[in-house]
């Protein structure tokens, strides 16, 4: 850990180090009442061709990378908790899941079709990584690429400074929703969901 500055989940995961667990096995009560947990997945797959490079940033659990899997795709999740790695490996087998922390990603010779970011973990980022993760991102996406991220209000990252990190990591919004299932953003929206494209620098 030395040298680099710990996310927010991982603030809350040292101050309760069974929050993790809990977190695991949430979304498999979900599951097994049949409560639908894979809505942003939906929303991604519906954006891509079949047998597409998809990468699962912030992938927790794995609910979405194992669903894109299923659905055909190519999925490599990443995530900074290795409890969730694990249920991740255990709950959802065939992607690639990997320990890592955003802010420092680096996957040689991966180019992905999409990045989805979901669960709201742009704000369990420390905020002085957020514009590193944002770069990182626009770093590993295909030139036609896209990156989803959504996460929602009075999490300490106000939509409009998203916006600004994006562009400055060269992320060009291309659509805005104010939830996975496609309504529409306005002024007063309690989340967003962006889409966005990597603008490669002019010089």
């Amino acid at each position: 850990m030395s040298g680099r500055v710990p996310s927010r989940w991982e603030e809350l995961t040292a101050a309760d180090p069974a929050h993790s667990t809990w977190f695991v096995q949430r979304f498999r009560t979900l599951a097994a009442e049949g409560q639908d947990i894979y809505g942003e997945a939906r929303l991604v797959d519906a954006m891509l061709e079949r047998g597409s490079r998809v990468l699962d940033a912030g992938c927790g659990a794995g609910r979405l990378g194992g669903y894109l899997h299923r659905a055909g795709h190519e999925v490599v999740g990443v995530d900074v908790d290795p409890v969730l790695i694990d249920a991740a490996g255990h709950d959802y087998p065939g992607p690639t899941w990997l320990v890592g922390d955003l802010a420092e990603l680096d996957l040689p010779d991966r180019e992905f079709d999409a990045i989805a970011c979901a669960g709201n973990v742009m704000t369990f980022l420390a905020p002085a990584t957020r514009e590193s993760v944002l770069t990182a991102f626009a770093r590993h996406l295909s030139p036609t690429g896209r990156a989803v991220i959504g996460f929602g209000a009075d999490r300490g990252y106000p939509f409009d400074r998203f916006l600004t990190d994006a562009r400055s990591a060269h992320l060009t919004p291309t659509l805005l929703l104010s939830s996975w299932d496609l309504h529409p953003f306005t002024p007063d929206s309690d989340f967003l969901v962006a889409v966005l494209t990597h603008t490669p620098r002019s010089d």
